[in-house]
């Protein structure tokens, strides 16, 4: 398992995750959160084997676009070198459309789900996009 320093993977984490934004090309409000580092399942905490995760989520345009952006994603993740390993609904009560997608090398995942309004309470419709790193060995 690779031993890297915890700044630089969430900072690598949150350059994916514009990269991913890009790739969704759509204008909308985002929601501010930043990468945050969390303990990986599965390892004893004296192992020191940690994640990097960045949620967010874009909202504040109409449903059809974000539709559309979605679509978008099954194009250029891709052809920017992901590999798409779910392209379906979710487990949810609403199932939402959901696509999962590994970088190459497998450094990073992305797990992105459209949301109606509606679907979550009283929440606009809006796009959640997790990015995620593989677990590493803290310095």
């Amino acid at each position: 398992m690779e031993v890297r320093d915890s700044a630089t993977v969430r900072e690598d984490v949150e350059k994916t995750s514009s990269q991913v934004m890009d790739m969704l090309a759509l204008k909308g409000k985002t929601t501010e959160a930043g990468a945050m580092v969390a303990p990986c399942g599965g390892y004893d905490a004296d192992e020191h084997v940690y994640r990097a995760r960045h949620p967010w989520s874009l909202y504040g345009v109409p449903f059809s676009e974000m539709e559309k952006a979605v679509d978008r994603l099954r194009t250029e993740l891709p052809k920017n070198g992901w590999v798409i390993v779910k392209d379906g609904v979710d487990a949810s009560k609403a199932r939402s459309p959901q696509i999962v997608a590994e970088s190459g090398g497998r450094a990073f995942s992305v797990d992105v789900r459209l949301q109606k309004a509606g679907d979550t309470g009283n929440a606009p419709a809006f796009i959640e996009v997790t990015v995620e790193s593989a677990c590493y060995r803290s310095e």
